[in-house]
């Protein structure tokens, strides 16, 4: 039997709109997955903590700010300082389709946009993750 992958879901920043990062969280439990809801309003710094402790495989930040390539920025930085870059980072929310390049080029795995479906971000996971490190398909 193969582990289940452990995935925190974050909230960085002060955007209140959790609602979607929810929704994403339990199709990811619904689909066997160990899922760990941060809640709104979490630092970098508490998001990366919170990883290490619980093991995680996966980081998904849900950012509606407009705040993402900074937030993504910080939260690959300290993971490369607390030397855990093993763990795989996701996003999702309102991100312009021009700085998903640049947030793939910091290290973030995967980016979904407004519309992509729960069956689709789990089918990512999936087939993208392994024994804690993303995979090429």
């Amino acid at each position: 039997m193969v582990a289940p992958i452990r995935i925190v879901v974050a909230k960085p920043g002060l955007d209140g709109h959790d609602r979607g990062a929810k929704v994403i969280a339990r199709a990811l439990r619904d689909a066997g997955h160990e899922v760990i809801y941060t809640g709104l309003h979490q630092t970098p710094e508490q998001i990366v903590e919170t990883a290490i402790q619980e093991d995680a495989d996966v980081i998904g930040l849900s950012v509606l700010s407009g705040a993402h390539m900074t937030l993504f920025k910080k939260l690959i930085e300290l993971l490369d300082e607390r030397d855990a870059r093993d763990i795989v980072v996701i996003g999702g929310g309102i991100i312009p389709e021009a700085d998903i390049p640049l947030l793939k080029e910091l290290g973030v795995a995967q980016v979904f946009t407004p519309g992509a479906t729960t069956t689709e971000i789990v089918a990512w996971v999936r087939d993208h993750v392994q024994d804690g490190s993303a995979v090429e398909a």
